[in-house]
């Protein structure tokens, strides 16, 4: 299974970026999509996550109200829409799935696949 990023970029305070992740190799109903980001010197951090099938989202204290995780299963993409962006942030944004599986491993950022990252700068 492979994951691949694209969306990153620089943006300005209070501009918006759409990340998205394909994935390939494998798809099954029941997933968990997962965004992280890991900022310089900082903890990977959870963003947001999608359960499959039933839709189920959760995101972060921290970008809550500010970004949407959806997918979209016709074409095996998940995607992390963040709105008024803030220079707190910058990082890099990795993409994460298990197949298969539910989210009770999203806390603990166990995921069988991982995206290569891809960054997101906000000035």
């Amino acid at each position: 299974v492979q994951l691949v990023e694209s969306g990153g970029g620089s943006v300005q305070a209070g501009g918006s970026l759409r990340l998205s992740c394909t994935h390939f190799g494998y798809s099954s109903s029941r997933h968990c999509m997962g965004w992280f980001r890991q900022a310089p010197g900082k903890a990977r951090e959870g963003i947001a996550r999608i359960q499959g099938p039933n839709g189920d989202t959760y995101s972060a204290d921290s970008v809550k109200g500010r970004v949407t995780i959806s997918e979209d299963n016709t074409n095996d993409t998940f995607h992390l829409q963040m709105n008024s962006l803030k220079p707190d942030d910058t990082g890099m944004y990795y993409c994460a799935a298990d197949f298969a599986e539910d989210c009770t491993n999203y806390a603990r950022m166990i995921f069988g696949f991982w995206g290569q990252g891809t960054q997101v700068t906000v000035s």
